[in-house]
Protein backbone atom coordinates (compact mmCIF):
# COMPACT_ATOMS: atom_id res chain seq x y z
CA UNK A 1 0.00 0.00 0.00
CA UNK A 2 1.23 3.51 -0.81
CA UNK A 3 1.94 5.86 2.06
CA UNK A 4 0.24 9.19 2.62
CA UNK A 5 3.65 10.87 2.45
CA UNK A 6 4.18 9.52 -1.06
CA UNK A 7 0.93 11.00 -2.32
CA UNK A 8 1.70 14.40 -0.80
CA UNK A 9 4.85 14.59 -2.91
CA UNK A 10 2.88 14.47 -6.18
CA UNK A 11 1.82 17.78 -7.68
CA UNK A 12 -1.60 18.55 -9.16
CA UNK A 13 -0.81 21.93 -10.68
CA UNK A 14 -0.78 21.24 -14.42
CA UNK A 15 -3.87 19.05 -14.81
CA UNK A 16 -6.05 22.05 -15.67
CA UNK A 17 -4.02 22.69 -18.81
CA UNK A 18 -5.00 19.21 -20.04
CA UNK A 19 -8.72 19.92 -19.82
CA UNK A 20 -9.84 21.49 -23.09
CA UNK A 21 -13.55 22.24 -23.21
CA UNK A 22 -15.38 22.97 -26.45
CA UNK A 23 -18.33 25.20 -25.68
CA UNK A 24 -20.26 24.28 -28.84
CA UNK A 25 -19.63 20.54 -28.63
CA UNK A 26 -22.57 18.15 -28.41
CA UNK A 27 -20.63 16.25 -25.75
CA UNK A 28 -21.57 17.36 -22.18
CA UNK A 29 -18.84 19.24 -20.27
CA UNK A 30 -18.44 16.56 -17.62
CA UNK A 31 -17.91 13.92 -20.31
CA UNK A 32 -15.40 16.14 -22.13
CA UNK A 33 -13.41 16.38 -18.88
CA UNK A 34 -13.58 12.60 -18.35
CA UNK A 35 -12.35 12.06 -21.92
CA UNK A 36 -9.49 14.56 -21.45
CA UNK A 37 -8.26 12.78 -18.32
CA UNK A 38 -8.60 9.35 -19.94
CA UNK A 39 -6.66 10.57 -22.96
CA UNK A 40 -3.92 12.08 -20.80
CA UNK A 41 -3.55 8.75 -18.97
CA UNK A 42 -3.48 6.85 -22.25
CA UNK A 43 -0.75 8.97 -23.83
CA UNK A 44 1.31 9.09 -20.62
CA UNK A 45 0.83 12.78 -19.85
CA UNK A 46 -0.75 11.78 -16.54
CA UNK A 47 1.13 8.90 -15.01
CA UNK A 48 0.27 6.48 -12.24
CA UNK A 49 0.06 7.85 -8.70
CA UNK A 50 -0.54 11.41 -9.94
CA UNK A 51 -2.60 13.16 -7.24
CA UNK A 52 -5.71 14.85 -8.59
CA UNK A 53 -7.05 18.16 -7.23
CA UNK A 54 -9.54 18.07 -4.39
CA UNK A 55 -13.20 18.25 -5.36
CA UNK A 56 -13.36 21.83 -4.07
CA UNK A 57 -10.27 22.93 -6.03
CA UNK A 58 -11.42 21.22 -9.24
CA UNK A 59 -14.86 22.77 -8.85
CA UNK A 60 -13.38 26.26 -8.36
CA UNK A 61 -10.80 26.14 -11.15
CA UNK A 62 -13.18 24.87 -13.85
CA UNK A 63 -16.33 26.63 -12.58
CA UNK A 64 -18.20 23.38 -11.98
CA UNK A 65 -20.55 22.33 -9.21
CA UNK A 66 -19.17 19.98 -6.54
CA UNK A 67 -21.73 17.37 -7.60
CA UNK A 68 -20.42 17.48 -11.18
CA UNK A 69 -16.83 16.97 -10.02
CA UNK A 70 -17.94 14.12 -7.76
CA UNK A 71 -19.67 12.55 -10.76
CA UNK A 72 -16.50 12.90 -12.85
CA UNK A 73 -14.33 11.28 -10.18
CA UNK A 74 -16.84 8.50 -9.49
CA UNK A 75 -17.07 7.58 -13.18
CA UNK A 76 -13.29 7.66 -13.60
CA UNK A 77 -12.93 5.44 -10.54
CA UNK A 78 -15.56 3.03 -11.86
CA UNK A 79 -13.63 2.82 -15.13
CA UNK A 80 -10.42 2.01 -13.28
CA UNK A 81 -8.71 5.22 -14.36
CA UNK A 82 -8.31 6.61 -10.84
CA UNK A 83 -8.30 5.29 -7.30
CA UNK A 84 -8.62 6.94 -3.88
CA UNK A 85 -6.70 6.90 -0.61
CA UNK A 86 -8.52 7.59 2.67
CA UNK A 87 -7.99 11.17 3.76
CA UNK A 88 -5.70 12.01 0.82
CA UNK A 89 -8.00 12.14 -2.20
CA UNK A 90 -7.96 10.74 -5.71
CA UNK A 91 -4.96 9.67 -7.80
CA UNK A 92 -4.25 8.02 -11.14
CA UNK A 93 -4.52 4.28 -10.72
CA UNK A 94 -1.25 2.30 -10.80
CA UNK A 95 -2.99 -0.34 -12.92
CA UNK A 96 -2.37 -0.36 -16.65
CA UNK A 97 -5.17 1.30 -18.58
CA UNK A 98 -5.98 0.08 -22.06
CA UNK A 99 -8.91 2.12 -23.32
CA UNK A 100 -9.78 2.65 -27.01
CA UNK A 101 -9.80 6.19 -28.40
CA UNK A 102 -12.69 6.72 -30.82
CA UNK A 103 -13.05 9.39 -33.51
CA UNK A 104 -16.84 9.74 -33.93
CA UNK A 105 -17.85 11.71 -37.03
CA UNK A 106 -21.53 12.71 -37.43
CA UNK A 107 -23.12 14.48 -40.38
CA UNK A 108 -25.35 16.69 -38.19
CA UNK A 109 -27.03 16.99 -34.79
CA UNK A 110 -30.48 15.70 -35.72
CA UNK A 111 -32.85 14.12 -33.23
CA UNK A 112 -32.19 10.61 -34.48
CA UNK A 113 -28.41 11.16 -34.39
CA UNK A 114 -28.76 12.09 -30.74
CA UNK A 115 -30.49 8.76 -30.14
CA UNK A 116 -27.59 6.97 -31.86
CA UNK A 117 -25.04 8.96 -29.85
CA UNK A 118 -26.73 8.38 -26.48
CA UNK A 119 -27.00 4.62 -27.11
CA UNK A 120 -23.40 4.44 -28.36
CA UNK A 121 -22.03 6.26 -25.30
CA UNK A 122 -24.24 4.38 -22.84
CA UNK A 123 -23.20 0.98 -24.26
CA UNK A 124 -19.50 1.81 -24.16
CA UNK A 125 -19.91 3.13 -20.64
CA UNK A 126 -16.54 4.12 -19.21
CA UNK A 127 -14.59 1.86 -21.55
CA UNK A 128 -13.62 4.38 -24.24
CA UNK A 129 -12.48 7.92 -24.97
CA UNK A 130 -14.82 9.48 -27.55
CA UNK A 131 -14.04 12.55 -29.64
CA UNK A 132 -17.17 13.79 -31.46
CA UNK A 133 -16.95 15.93 -34.62
CA UNK A 134 -19.71 17.30 -36.89
CA UNK A 135 -19.25 18.08 -40.61
CA UNK A 136 -22.78 19.30 -41.51
CA UNK A 137 -23.03 17.09 -44.62
CA UNK A 138 -20.23 19.11 -46.26
CA UNK A 139 -17.58 17.18 -48.16
CA UNK A 140 -14.86 19.79 -47.68
CA UNK A 141 -15.21 19.72 -43.89
CA UNK A 142 -15.58 15.93 -43.93
CA UNK A 143 -12.27 15.63 -45.78
CA UNK A 144 -10.53 18.19 -43.57
CA UNK A 145 -11.58 16.55 -40.30
CA UNK A 146 -10.41 13.11 -41.40
CA UNK A 147 -7.15 14.14 -43.09
CA UNK A 148 -6.11 16.77 -40.52
CA UNK A 149 -6.87 14.74 -37.41
CA UNK A 150 -4.37 15.48 -34.68
CA UNK A 151 -3.59 11.89 -33.80
CA UNK A 152 -4.28 8.28 -34.55
CA UNK A 153 -7.28 6.53 -32.99
CA UNK A 154 -8.20 2.94 -32.26
CA UNK A 155 -11.51 3.35 -34.13
CA UNK A 156 -13.07 5.72 -36.65
CA UNK A 157 -16.87 5.60 -36.47
CA UNK A 158 -18.29 7.56 -39.40
CA UNK A 159 -21.80 8.54 -40.54
CA UNK A 160 -21.12 9.23 -44.27
CA UNK A 161 -24.02 11.44 -45.46
CA UNK A 162 -22.67 14.10 -47.82
CA UNK A 163 -24.55 16.87 -49.62
CA UNK A 164 -21.73 17.18 -52.16
CA UNK A 165 -18.80 14.98 -53.07
CA UNK A 166 -20.63 11.78 -52.18
CA UNK A 167 -18.74 9.85 -54.84
CA UNK A 168 -15.36 10.85 -53.34
CA UNK A 169 -16.21 9.86 -49.76
CA UNK A 170 -14.80 6.35 -50.22
CA UNK A 171 -11.45 7.78 -51.37
CA UNK A 172 -11.05 9.72 -48.11
CA UNK A 173 -12.28 6.86 -45.94
CA UNK A 174 -9.90 4.42 -47.65
CA UNK A 175 -6.97 6.57 -46.45
CA UNK A 176 -7.74 5.65 -42.82
CA UNK A 177 -5.59 3.01 -41.08
CA UNK A 178 -6.67 -0.51 -41.99
CA UNK A 179 -9.06 -2.34 -39.70
CA UNK A 180 -10.11 0.68 -37.65
CA UNK A 181 -13.29 1.74 -39.47
CA UNK A 182 -16.97 1.34 -38.57
CA UNK A 183 -19.49 2.83 -41.00
CA UNK A 184 -22.66 3.98 -39.29
CA UNK A 185 -26.15 4.47 -40.80
CA UNK A 186 -25.03 4.17 -44.44
CA UNK A 187 -23.14 1.51 -46.36
CA UNK A 188 -20.61 2.59 -49.04
CA UNK A 189 -19.76 -0.17 -51.49
CA UNK A 190 -16.42 1.33 -52.61
CA UNK A 191 -14.87 1.26 -49.13
CA UNK A 192 -12.06 -1.31 -49.11
CA UNK A 193 -10.58 -3.68 -46.58
CA UNK A 194 -11.98 -5.24 -43.44
CA UNK A 195 -14.31 -2.92 -41.54
CA UNK A 196 -17.51 -2.87 -39.52
CA UNK A 197 -20.81 -1.46 -40.80
CA UNK A 198 -24.14 -0.85 -39.08
CA UNK A 199 -26.50 0.59 -41.65
CA UNK A 200 -29.91 1.08 -43.23
CA UNK A 201 -30.97 -0.34 -46.61
CA UNK A 202 -32.69 2.87 -47.71
CA UNK A 203 -34.11 1.72 -51.05
CA UNK A 204 -35.58 -1.52 -49.77
CA UNK A 205 -36.71 -0.07 -46.43
CA UNK A 206 -39.00 2.63 -47.82
CA UNK A 207 -40.39 0.23 -50.44
CA UNK A 208 -41.22 -2.38 -47.80
CA UNK A 209 -42.74 0.15 -45.38
CA UNK A 210 -45.01 1.67 -48.04
CA UNK A 211 -46.05 -1.80 -49.19
CA UNK A 212 -47.14 -2.58 -45.62
CA UNK A 213 -49.13 0.67 -45.54
CA UNK A 214 -51.05 -0.01 -48.80
CA UNK A 215 -54.43 -0.62 -47.06
CA UNK A 216 -54.17 2.89 -45.57
CA UNK A 217 -52.90 4.56 -48.75
CA UNK A 218 -55.82 3.66 -50.99
CA UNK A 219 -57.87 6.71 -49.95
CA UNK A 220 -55.22 9.10 -51.30
CA UNK A 221 -55.06 10.06 -54.96
CA UNK A 222 -51.40 11.13 -54.92
CA UNK A 223 -48.27 10.40 -52.85
CA UNK A 224 -45.80 13.26 -52.47
CA UNK A 225 -42.28 13.00 -51.08
CA UNK A 226 -40.65 16.20 -49.75
CA UNK A 227 -37.03 16.45 -50.91
CA UNK A 228 -35.78 20.07 -50.83
CA UNK A 229 -32.96 20.57 -53.34
CA UNK A 230 -30.80 22.38 -50.77
CA UNK A 231 -30.89 19.58 -48.18
CA UNK A 232 -29.19 16.22 -48.09
CA UNK A 233 -31.04 12.94 -48.45
CA UNK A 234 -29.84 9.48 -49.54
CA UNK A 235 -30.76 9.05 -53.20
CA UNK A 236 -31.71 5.44 -52.50
CA UNK A 237 -34.81 6.68 -50.64
CA UNK A 238 -36.13 8.32 -53.81
CA UNK A 239 -35.32 5.19 -55.83
CA UNK A 240 -37.34 3.01 -53.45
CA UNK A 241 -40.25 5.49 -53.37
CA UNK A 242 -40.48 5.69 -57.17
CA UNK A 243 -40.18 1.94 -57.56
CA UNK A 244 -43.04 1.40 -55.11
CA UNK A 245 -45.33 3.97 -56.77
CA UNK A 246 -44.67 2.59 -60.25
CA UNK A 247 -45.16 -1.04 -59.23
CA UNK A 248 -48.42 -0.45 -57.34
CA UNK A 249 -49.87 2.23 -59.61
CA UNK A 250 -49.78 5.25 -57.28
CA UNK A 251 -49.63 8.71 -58.80
CA UNK A 252 -46.69 10.54 -57.20
CA UNK A 253 -44.74 13.76 -57.17
CA UNK A 254 -41.43 15.02 -55.74
CA UNK A 255 -41.80 18.28 -53.81
CA UNK A 256 -38.65 20.42 -53.94
CA UNK A 257 -40.12 23.59 -52.40
CA UNK A 258 -42.64 22.96 -49.64
CA UNK A 259 -43.17 26.67 -48.96
CA UNK A 260 -44.73 27.09 -52.42
CA UNK A 261 -46.68 23.83 -52.31
CA UNK A 262 -50.46 24.02 -52.34
CA UNK A 263 -51.92 21.55 -49.88
CA UNK A 264 -54.87 19.64 -51.33
CA UNK A 265 -57.25 17.09 -49.94
CA UNK A 266 -56.68 13.35 -50.61
CA UNK A 267 -52.92 13.70 -50.89
CA UNK A 268 -50.31 12.06 -48.67
CA UNK A 269 -46.94 13.59 -47.84
CA UNK A 270 -43.74 11.80 -46.87
CA UNK A 271 -41.22 14.03 -45.11
CA UNK A 272 -37.57 13.23 -44.37
CA UNK A 273 -36.65 16.35 -42.41
CA UNK A 274 -38.01 17.52 -39.06
CA UNK A 275 -38.19 21.17 -40.18
CA UNK A 276 -40.29 20.19 -43.20
CA UNK A 277 -42.75 18.39 -40.94
CA UNK A 278 -43.35 21.57 -38.94
CA UNK A 279 -43.91 23.59 -42.14
CA UNK A 280 -46.26 20.92 -43.49
CA UNK A 281 -48.37 20.79 -40.33
CA UNK A 282 -48.63 24.59 -40.33
CA UNK A 283 -49.78 24.68 -43.96
CA UNK A 284 -52.36 21.93 -43.38
CA UNK A 285 -53.76 23.90 -40.45
CA UNK A 286 -53.98 27.11 -42.51
CA UNK A 287 -55.76 25.19 -45.27
CA UNK A 288 -58.34 24.10 -42.65
CA UNK A 289 -57.71 20.46 -43.51
CA UNK A 290 -57.44 17.62 -41.01
CA UNK A 291 -54.40 15.37 -40.71
CA UNK A 292 -55.36 11.73 -41.23
CA UNK A 293 -58.76 12.54 -42.73
CA UNK A 294 -58.06 15.02 -45.56
CA UNK A 295 -54.27 14.90 -45.78
CA UNK A 296 -51.96 12.01 -44.90
CA UNK A 297 -48.49 12.22 -43.38
CA UNK A 298 -45.75 9.64 -43.06
CA UNK A 299 -42.62 10.95 -41.36
CA UNK A 300 -39.19 9.43 -41.78
CA UNK A 301 -37.29 8.61 -38.56
CA UNK A 302 -39.09 7.88 -35.31
CA UNK A 303 -38.58 10.38 -32.49
CA UNK A 304 -40.51 10.37 -29.18
CA UNK A 305 -42.59 13.50 -29.80
CA UNK A 306 -44.17 12.18 -33.05
CA UNK A 307 -46.33 9.84 -31.01
CA UNK A 308 -48.14 12.76 -29.40
CA UNK A 309 -48.62 15.62 -31.90
CA UNK A 310 -51.88 15.65 -33.93
CA UNK A 311 -52.94 12.41 -32.21
CA UNK A 312 -49.83 10.69 -33.55
CA UNK A 313 -47.72 10.89 -36.72
CA UNK A 314 -47.15 7.67 -38.65
CA UNK A 315 -43.44 6.98 -39.01
CA UNK A 316 -41.14 4.64 -40.88
CA UNK A 317 -37.82 4.30 -39.21
CA UNK A 318 -34.83 2.21 -38.41
CA UNK A 319 -34.01 1.44 -34.78
CA UNK A 320 -31.48 4.17 -34.02
CA UNK A 321 -30.94 3.01 -30.46
CA UNK A 322 -30.06 -0.44 -31.71
CA UNK A 323 -27.72 1.11 -34.28
CA UNK A 324 -25.72 2.86 -31.56
CA UNK A 325 -25.66 -0.23 -29.37
CA UNK A 326 -24.47 -2.55 -32.14
CA UNK A 327 -21.68 -0.16 -33.19
CA UNK A 328 -20.50 0.14 -29.58
CA UNK A 329 -20.56 -3.64 -29.10
CA UNK A 330 -18.43 -4.10 -32.22
CA UNK A 331 -15.79 -2.04 -30.44
CA UNK A 332 -16.16 -3.80 -27.10
CA UNK A 333 -16.03 -7.23 -28.73
CA UNK A 334 -13.48 -6.26 -31.41
CA UNK A 335 -15.74 -7.42 -34.24
CA UNK A 336 -15.80 -6.31 -37.89
CA UNK A 337 -19.24 -7.42 -39.08
CA UNK A 338 -21.76 -5.89 -41.47
CA UNK A 339 -25.15 -5.51 -39.77
CA UNK A 340 -28.30 -4.22 -41.46
CA UNK A 341 -30.53 -2.56 -38.88
CA UNK A 342 -34.24 -3.57 -38.92
CA UNK A 343 -36.71 -1.02 -40.33
CA UNK A 344 -40.35 -0.70 -39.27
CA UNK A 345 -43.58 1.15 -40.01
CA UNK A 346 -45.42 2.57 -36.98
CA UNK A 347 -49.04 3.26 -37.92
CA UNK A 348 -50.78 6.20 -36.23
CA UNK A 349 -53.74 8.46 -36.99
CA UNK A 350 -51.94 10.65 -39.56
CA UNK A 351 -52.82 8.32 -42.46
Amino acid sequence: MHSATFYNQITTGNIYSLVRLEEHSATPRYLQIINCIKKAVQDGTLQKDYLLPSINDFSYELDLSRSTVQRIYEQLKKAGVIDSFPGKGYFISPNELEMPKIFLLFDNLSGHNKIIYDAFVATLGEHAVIELRIYNNDFGLFKKLLQNRREDYHYYVIVPHLLNGDQRAAEIINELPAGKLILLDKFIADVKGVYGAVYENYERDIYTALKEAIPHLSKYCKLKIILPSYKYFPKEILNGFQFFCQEYGFDYRIVHNLEKEEIRSRELYINLNEDDLMVLLSKIKKATLQVGRDVGIISYNETPWKEFIFDGITTMSTDFRKMGEVAANMILQKERAHWEVPFSLTLRKSI
